[in-house]
C-alpha cells in the first residue's frame, strides 16, 4: 500500500508539472495576442505566486490534522479546476463569446485557484513520505518526488505542442483529467496518516522563527530567488547576448530542457546511485550553483554557457532534496505537514522578487544579475559550513 501510495502521489505530481510548465509557456502570448499587456499576464502569475505563499503553510498545517490524503486530494482537485478556469476565458474571448474586459480578472481568478488551492498537494505529499519512510531513505524519497515534479515540467511543453494541434484547449483538457485520474488513485492508494493525530492545544505549533526551521526557509528562499531569476531571464539573455544564434526559441527551449535535465539526472546520482549526506549535499551543491554564475558572467559564450546550465542543474538537484530531507529530519512526526507547508511557502519567492530584484539588475547589465546570483550563493555557502544546524544528519 504504502509503495502504490507513493507512486500515485509521484504521479500527482507529475501532472501538476505538465501543466505548469505548459501554462508558463502558452497563456502568455495567447493573453497578449488577444490584448492583454505584458504586465497583466506577469499579474496573473504574480498574484498567484503570492496566494501560494500565504497558503501552503496552512495546508501543510491542515495535513497534520485532517490526514495527508485528504489534502492532496483536494490541492489536486483545485488544479484541475484552475487548467480549466484559465483556458476558457481564452477560448470565449478568442471566439468573441466574451468581451476582453472579462479577461484579465477571469484569469486571475483561474490562476489563484491554483495559488489557493492547488499548493495544498505538495505539503501534504512531502509530509506524507517523512511519515512512511525511514530518516536513512528520506533524502532519496524526496528527491524521487522532485523528480517527479521536474519530469512533468520537461514532458508538459512537449506533450501540450503535440495536443495543441488538435485545439488550444486540449492540453489544458488533458492535464486536468490527468490530474483528477491522479486524485483518485491517491485517494484509494494512500493511506490519509495524521488523521485525528493530537494536533490540538497539547501540542505546541511550530513557528517558521524555530531553530530548527527558519535557517532552511532561508537558504530556500536564497536559492529560489536565484533559481527564478534564471529561469525569468533565460530567454532575454540568449536574445542579448547571442543575437546571431539561428533558430533561438529552439536554442531557449533546449536551454530549459537541459537545466531540466541535468537536475533530474543529478537527483537519482546523489541521492540514491551514489548517495551522499545531507550536509554533503548541501555543500557540493550550494558550490556547483556558485560556480555556474560565474562562468555565466566572466565567459559570455554559448557553450561556456551551456556547460553552465548543466553545472546549475546538478546543483540544484542536489540542493532541493537535501534541503526538504534536512528539514523533515529535524522535525517531530506531527509537526511534518507544518514544516513541508512552511518550506512550500517560500520557494514562490523567488518569482514574487525577480521582478523587483533581479529584472532591474540586469536591465543595467546582464552580467551583473549572474554575479548578484553568485554572491547569494557564496553567502549560502559560508550560512551552510558555518551554522551547526546543517552539519546534523537527525536532529530527533
Amino acid at each position: 500500500m504504502k509503495s502504490s501510495g507513493s507512486s500515485w502521489l509521484k504521479f500527482g505530481l507529475f501532472t501538476v508539472g505538465l501543466g505548469q510548465s505548459f501554462v508558463f509557456v502558452i497563456v502568455p502570448p495567447l493573453a497578449r495576442d488577444l490584448g492583454l499587456t505584458e504586465v497583466q499576464t506577469s499579474l496573473v502569475f504574480a498574484f498567484s505566486a503570492i496566494a501560494w505563499a500565504l497558503t501552503s503553510a496552512a495546508w501543510g498545517r491542515a495535513s497534520d490534522k485532517y490526514g495527508r490524503r485528504n489534502i492532496a486530494v483536494l490541492g489536486l482537485v483545485g488544479y484541475s479546476a484552475s487548467l480549466i478556469t484559465m483556458i476558457t476565458p481564452l477560448f470565449l474571448v478568442e471566439k468573441n463569446l466574451l468581451d476582453i474586459v472579462f479577461l484579465f480578472p477571469l484569469l486571475v481568478f483561474g490562476r489563484m485557484l491554483n495559488g489557493l488551492i492547488g499548493s495544498a498537494t505538495r505539503p501534504a505529499a512531502f509530509a506524507y513520505v517523512a511519515d512512511t519512510s525511514t530518516r536513512d531513505r528520506r533524502t532519496v524519497k524526496f528527491a524521487r518526488l522532485e523528480s517527479s515534479f521536474l519530469v512533468g515540467t520537461v514532458a508538459g511543453p512537449l506533450i501540450g505542442g503535440f495536443l495543441i494541434l488538435i485545439t488550444k484547449e486540449t492540453p489544458f483538457y488533458v492535464f486536468s483529467i490527468l490530474a483528477l485520474i491522479s486524485s483518485v488513485g491517491i485517494y484509494r492508494n494512500v493511506e490519509n496518516t495524521s488523521k485525528d493525530r493530537d494536533v490540538g492545544e497539547s501540542t505546541k505549533k511550530i513557528s517558521w522563527k524555530s531553530n530548527t526551521v527558519w535557517p532552511f526557509l532561508l537558504l530556500a528562499s536564497i536559492s529560489s530567488l536565484c533559481l527564478a531569476s534564471l529561469i525569468q531571464t533565460i530567454g532575454f539573455y540568449l536574445f542579448d547576448v547571442f543575437p546571431d544564434v539561428d533558430d533561438l526559441p529552439i536554442i531557449i527551449s533546449m536551454t530549459f530542457a537541459l537545466l531540466s535535465i541535468s537536475t533530474i539526472v543529478s537527483q537519482y546520482l546523489f541521492t540514491d546511485s551514489f548517495p551522499l549526506s545531507n550536509n554533503k549535499l548541501l555543500i557540493f551543491g550550494i558550490f556547483l550553483l556558485l560556480f555556474s554564475y560565474l562562468t555565466m558572467a566572466l565567459f559570455p559564450k554559448i557553450s561556456i554557457y551551456y556547460l553552465s546550465i548543466i553545472i546549475n542543474g546538478f546543483g540544484g538537484g542536489m540542493l532541493r532534496p537535501a534541503i526538504s530531507s534536512s528539514l523533515s529530519l529535524s522535525q517531530t512526526p506531527e509537526h511534518q505537514g507544518s514544516a513541508a507547508g512552511y518550506l512550500g511557502s517560500v520557494y514562490p519567492i523567488g518569482h514574487i522578487l525577480t521582478p523587483l530584484i533581479a529584472m532591474p539588475i540586469y536591465a543595467i547589465n546582464p552580467s551583473y544579475l549572474y554575479y548578484f546570483s553568485s554572491m547569494l550563493c557564496l553567502i549560502c555557502f559560508i550560512f551552510i559550513i558555518s551554522h551547526p544546524i546543517f552539519r546534523k544528519e537527525s536532529t530527533i
